[in-house]
């Protein structure tokens, strides 16, 4: 499903990526892991098309989005990747089901079955008495729930998640392993973390580790 072939990305002089290959199958969980400074959220960055590489290619279903023009580009972001972040990244005005249903509502579909999908999502995560909290008003747990429920709610082939537990404590932490674990088993999505998170590494199925930029 996703072909990196010799990605090389710089910042000024230094060089972060020297010739990345890595390809990831269909419905695979693959850790991507090492030090900081390793590269390893440039590379997540560039297969999720926030970042363009300075050289090199990156296929998806054998579609090189990179060859396309940056309008092109956010539209086949919102369609085929949901992201989950470490600090959550909703809207603090917005409330949960707004947030999760925000990437529907810049697709611009319908307002009333983008909204039934969210409750749907929100309901599966077990937040529904929730939804009309602001994230203000959840507890850490509960926003990485809704974040993932936002990555969701186009139901995209590909997950990218950047340290997804690492603002969590214990208990949270292994709530969002089960969770990204019971996702990809129910829905088939293609999930690529990125984690110091030892624990978090071993539900993948494939652990890559990366260091100076390159994969080990």
């Amino acid at each position: 499903m996703i072909e990196v072939k010799d990605i090389h990305h710089r910042f000024g002089q230094l060089e972060v990526l020297r010739g990345v290959n890595l390809t990831i199958d269909k419905g695979e969980i693959v850790a991507i892991v090492g030090k900081s400074g390793a590269g390893k959220t440039t590379l997540l960055q560039i297969i999720g098309t926030l970042l363009r590489p300075a050289s090199g290619q990156v296929l998806i279903n054998n579609i090189d989005p990179f060859s396309l023009n940056e309008k092109q580009i956010s539209l086949f972001r919102n369609q085929n990747i949901g992201f989950i972040f470490q600090f959550h990244q909703l809207l603090p005005e917005f409330t949960a089901l707004e947030n999760v249903m925000m990437p529907a509502l810049i697709a611009k579909q319908d307002f009333s079955q983008a909204e039934q999908r969210a409750r749907e999502l929100i309901s599966y995560l077990g937040l529904t008495e929730r939804l009309q909290h602001k994230p203000s008003e959840l507890s850490g747990g509960e926003k990485q729930r809704i974040a993932v429920a936002r990555a969701m709610m186009m139901n995209p082939e590909i997950i990218l998640a950047d340290e997804p537990s690492g603002s969590l404590d214990s208990h949270n932490k292994q709530e969002l392993h089960r969770l990204l674990l019971d996702i990809r088993n129910r829905y088939g999505h293609t999930i690529v973390i990125v984690t110091h998170d030892r624990e978090l590494s071993r539900i993948a199925d494939r652990v890559v580790e990366m260091a100076d930029g390159k994969i080990l």
